[in-house]
């Protein structure tokens, strides 16, 4: 067997290029051949190994996903950066040792991806106020992940102001102001909030969670609802699932895609069931 170890040098700033380096201690101990990649080496090579382990946080793993969207090698998560929320979906708390055990013995599972226009993605689109806090954070130096997300968001609750969409899906239409759209195939995002408790990411469906206009006070008032997963039973809150749906608007829609800023005036987001192949 021949692993690739695929690494970000920013990553949590330097602890994926040690965590590559202590997983390929792990595997030269197992007489297991492997190769480290650092961001500015991903290439086709890639393509020609047995398993590709990926270490880094979420934009590690979304830039992955859009480098090498067509790859059907079994890939695994080790959690190298500040924002960790698909390699806690898929792996939960564990330690590299134990998760390197686990993942030479385990058999890969279909996982389903999203696109968004010309982007791909595996946890979520967040649009609107969530959309809106990912744009405050470009450039910033993201000290910890949930922290720098929270004080964007605390910021956001004062001053951001809903704008309107039009939402079509085979579900239903529904033009209207909101203040987040969530479009989700994994549970959580943003450093742990758990926006669609529901969600599973091998289910071949969107969990999308629609959010009503809401007050200064009542955002203050909801933010720990959401980020502990208990808003499906609110009245401001539509949840519901579907494979595809179109999001537009007259006005630029900002959005993220796992964490990742994307700004259009029209949104088309579709799962691709089955698309990838983790081992978990």
């Amino acid at each position: 067997m021949q692993i690739a170890i695929v690494t970000n040098t920013l990553s949590g700033n330097g602890k994926a290029v040690k965590l590559s380096k202590k997983l390929q201690a792990l595997l030269k101990q197992r007489n297991i051949q492997s190769a480290i990649f650092k961001e500015t080496e991903w290439d086709d090579r890639v393509y020609h190994f047995d398993q590709v382990w990926i270490t880094g946080g979420d934009g590690t793993v979304n830039y992955f996903v859009n480098r090498y969207h067509d790859i059907k090698k079994p890939l695994c998560i080790f959690n190298g950066g500040t924002g960790n929320d698909f390699y806690t979906l898929l792996y939960g708390k564990t330690s590299v040792e134990k998760q390197v055990e686990h993942i030479l013995l385990a058999k890969p599972r279909p996982v389903d991806a999203g696109k968004c226009n010309d982007r791909y993605f595996l946890n979520g689109v967040g649009i609107g106020f969530e959309g809106a806090v990912a744009k405050s954070l470009i450039g910033v130096n993201k000290f910890g992940g949930k922290t720098s997300f929270m004080i964007s968001i605390l910021r956001h609750i004062l001053f951001y102001k809903e704008h309107q969409y039009k939402i079509t899906s085979a579900e239903k239409t529904v033009t209207g102001k909101f203040l987040m759209i969530s479009i989700a195939n994994g549970t959580r995002y943003g450093g742990g909030f758990y926006v669609a408790p529901l969600a599973r990411p091998d289910d071949g469906l969107f969990d999308a969670n629609l959010v009503s206009p809401l007050s200064a006070l009542k955002r203050l008032r909801y933010l720990p609802v959401i980020e502990k997963g208990k808003h499906l039973g609110l009245s401001v809150v539509d949840y519901y699932n579907t494979r595809k749906i179109s999001i537009s608007s007259d006005q630029p829609i900002q959005s993220h895609l796992d964490g990742e800023y994307l700004e259009s005036n029209r949104l088309e987001i579709e799962i691709l069931p089955a698309h990838f192949n983790f081992i978990f």
